[in-house]
């Protein structure tokens, strides 16, 4: 079944947030000496290693947390669970949180997550056509239809980025929503003309000779900011030290794993079913500390051309 569109999502999310109002079952703040219980949201994917590295490295636990990492399909099924305090923090795309931040959804960006390597041919996702489509590069896209895992979100607005850089036009292009094991099937069949695929359905794709055509994320920003980890406003404002020590420890972790590609690579198989030898293939993403807030920027300026989003984003409202 297809997903209806993020913009009614995070709409409803709104209003369900809303209906539900307080709970009496928040958690009490541990006593001294005892570490904090902190739930994260997380998709099993490459993008998210870090938090595992850190967790098995013991960086949470130095912080004075006892981490749990809960595994969700996508953001639509995490903010709700962060803004209710089922968990107390998320991980989700950048395109994601921008539009959440204009329907007014009550979170706060609390760190990096993810980045494109910044080099093309060399990301750890790409659009990909078959070895012997006639599309030689995305300006040929024009009037052709290509797989996203999402609809209106941060591969729609990063494809587009590459069809402009390419001189073509972006509007014309088509877009339809397949999950990420579906794309190579459906590319091989000639149900699509193009697919763009992450890691490790990248190196599917490439075991399948496909043809790559264009690094979308590093068209669209040096070094771009492709998902962060964010938090409630009501935690923020309740527990500013908990959200202070689990930021530390991200970005510590976040700075490990850039530096520890071998033990990301390690860590993958504790939460992917990801094989030895496909790990082995990877192209890993970037995990900068930091923000990368003038890609943040590009995009939200993106998602308004593109009419993903009717108004601006507050950058300095969603982010730190």
């Amino acid at each position: 079944m297809r997903r209806r569109p993020v913009l009614a999502v995070f709409a409803a999310l709104l209003l369900a947030v809303t209906a539900c109002g307080g709970s009496d079952d928040e958690p009490e703040p541990a006593a001294s000496g005892q570490l904090d219980k902190v739930n994260v949201g997380v998709i099993a994917i490459v993008d998210v290693a870090p938090i595992y590295l850190g967790q098995a490295k013991g960086i949470f636990r130095n912080a004075g947390i006892d981490l749990t990492l809960t595994t969700a399909q996508g953001g639509a099924a995490i903010v709700p669970a962060v803004l209710s305090g089922q968990f107390q923090f998320g991980f989700s795309n950048s395109i994601s949180l921008l539009i959440a931040q204009t329907q007014k959804v009550p979170i706060k960006v609390v760190s990096n997550g993810n980045n494109s390597t910044g080099e093309d041919g060399k990301d750890f996702g790409a659009l990909y056509v078959k070895a012997d489509s006639p599309i030689k590069s995305p300006k040929d896209l024009a009037g052709k239809t290509v797989a996203a895992n999402t609809l209106k979100n941060i591969v729609e607005t990063t494809v587009k980025a590459s069809v402009k850089k390419d001189g073509g036009d972006a509007t014309a292009v088509k877009f339809t929503e397949l999950a990420f094991p579906d794309q190579v099937p459906a590319l091989e069949a000639g149900r699509v003309d193009a697919i763009f695929v992450v890691e490790p359905f990248q190196q599917t794709a490439i075991a399948a000779g496909a043809k790559r055509i264009a690094s979308p994320y590093v068209d669209a920003a040096p070094d771009l900011t492709v998902a962060m980890y964010f938090t409630s406003q009501k935690l923020l404002a309740e527990d500013a030290d908990l959200v202070q020590r689990f930021t530390a420890a991200i970005k510590e972790s976040l700075a490990y794993a850039d530096g520890h590609p071998d033990e990301v690579r390690d860590v993958l198989g504790t939460y992917t079913k990801i094989p030895p030898e496909t790990r082995d293939a990877l192209i890993l993403p970037s995990w900068p500390a930091e923000i990368n807030r003038a890609s943040v920027q590009t995009l939200a300026d993106l998602a308004v051309a593109d009419g993903l989003v009717k108004e601006q984003p507050d950058l300095t409202a969603l982010l730190p």
